[in-house]
Order: structure tokens, then C-alpha cells, then sequence
């Protein structure tokens, strides 16, 4: 096939930045750039000491800088509710909140374009060359981990920071915790900081929602067992439970 100098440097620019060389064509239109799927040989998850956190949001705002989220929309941020107990004693609890990156996702089965799906290493990813921003998957996510982006109207959410785990780099939120409340490693490495730390607290880890058979692999450390469920304000032994 007969190409112009300009269709050629076309391509040369694009060989530059790492896109494979693929003669300009009429398919080009409809071509989908290869997913990055991880691999089996690892299972990533992140383990959260609340009793480390100190809401200070280090890693809402540096998430928000490395993965340029609109303003006003969030990957990751800690919440605070206020709650009172049957004593009336009201404490402040501090909650991290993301993507909890299931075994079983909600997210993935609703999307009628497959452009949500799950990494090979349990990552959750959204393939933003497919997503339609119909928003089944915010819908169907129980931990109200995902938006509609503004400005790229497809779904957004937390991703471990796959870019830069995949450099050996640790996730924004991760690297920016003052506290050293948020751990992320691979629990299929027995000497991974967070294998040690699953076997140590095992029966001290929490997850959100576990009734809702997702199997979250965002852990808790120091989460009060009657909170695990009233994530969403309902009101059982927590009592006038307000989110700020």
C-alpha cells in the first residue's frame, strides 16, 4: 500500500510515544487499543489501619493531582461521620473510602460494552475507548466508588494507580499517607507487607458490605463490627449516624 509523507510522519509520531506502527487504513476508525491485563502470578489489594488515619486527606488531594479528577470529584477521600451510640456518646469515625477492586464486582456484569473489566491481578479497570457513560456500573457499585467524569463523560474511579504499580511505584494515595494507613501489596507474595499484616489481624480485618457477596479486597484494620454494614446511613445500633 502506497503511503504520503505526511500519513508517514503521521505514524512515526505515533511510534514515538509507544502506539505500535499500524498503516493508516478506513479499520482505523474503529480500533481498540490492547487492554493491559496484569497478571494471574499477582492479586493486589490494600489494607487500611484506621488507626493510623488522621483525616488529614493527603491522599484525596494527591490522587486528584496524579490522576486529574474534575474538581469536586474524587477517586479516593476520607469521610467522617458523626455517630452516636445507644449511650448517646458521639465519636468521630473516620472512613477511607475507594474502589474495593472485588473478587466478584458488580460493575463488570452491567456494562453493556464490556468496557469495565477485571485485571487478571484483581484490578477493576474501565476501558474509557469503550465506556458510553450510561452509568449501570455507578449504579451497581454498593460502595459508592464511582462517578460520571465531567469531562471525559465516562465512568471513573479508583484503580490502584495501575500506572504506576506497573513501574514499581506505589499508588498516590499510598505514597502520600502521613499516617502509613493505607498498605497495598500482593497478597499472592507471602512476603509482601500486606500477606504479613492479613495474617497477623485476620480475625481483626473488616470489609465493607460483606453480606453483598462482592468479596471487597480493601481491608480495614480497627473498623467497629457495627459500622461495617451502616456504611450508607441506616441506623441500627449507630444511631443519628450524619456524614459531613
Amino acid at each position: 500500500m502506497k503511503m504520503s509523507k505526511r500519513i508517514f510522519l503521521k505514524n512515526l509520531s505515533l511510534l514515538s510515544v509507544g502506539q505500535a506502527f499500524i498503516p493508516f487504513t478506513q479499520a482505523d476508525t474503529a480500533f481498540q487499543p490492547a487492554r493491559r491485563e496484569g497478571s494471574e502470578a499477582h492479586r493486589y489489594a490494600m489494607l487500611v489501619d484506621l488507626r493510623r488515619c488522621i483525616g488529614c486527606q493527603s491522599c484525596t488531594i494527591s490522587c486528584g493531582i496524579e490522576n486529574a479528577t474534575p474538581l469536586g470529584e474524587f477517586r479516593t477521600t476520607v469521610r467522617q461521620y458523626e455517630v452516636s451510640d445507644e449511650k448517646q456518646v458521639i465519636n468521630n469515625v473516620l472512613l477511607p473510602r475507594l474502589c474495593n477492586h472485588c473478587d466478584n464486582p458488580p460493575c463488570v456484569p452491567v456494562c453493556p460494552v464490556q468496557a469495565t473489566y477485571q485485571r487478571q491481578d484483581g484490578i477493576v479497570v474501565i476501558d474509557n475507548e469503550r465506556c458510553i457513560g450510561c452509568a449501570y456500573c455507578v449504579q451497581a457499585c454498593p460502595y459508592d466508588a464511582r462517578f460520571i467524569n465531567e469531562e471525559t463523560k465516562t465512568a471513573d474511579k479508583c484503580t490502584f494507580c495501575t500506572h504506576r504499580l506497573e513501574v514499581g511505584l506505589l499508588p498516590a494515595c499510598v505514597e502520600s499517607c502521613v499516617g502509613g494507613a493505607r498498605i497495598i501489596g500482593d497478597l499472592r507474595d507471602p512476603n509482601s507487607t500486606i500477606s504479613q499484616m492479613v495474617a497477623a489481624f485476620k480475625t481483626q480485618l473488616k470489609v465493607l458490605k460483606p453480606d453483598s457477596g462482592t468479596i471487597p479486597h480493601v481491608f480495614y484494620l480497627g473498623l467497629d463490627e457495627a459500622f461495617v454494614n451502616q456504611v450508607q446511613g441506616q441506623a441500627m445500633l449507630w444511631q443519628g449516624m450524619e456524614e459531613r
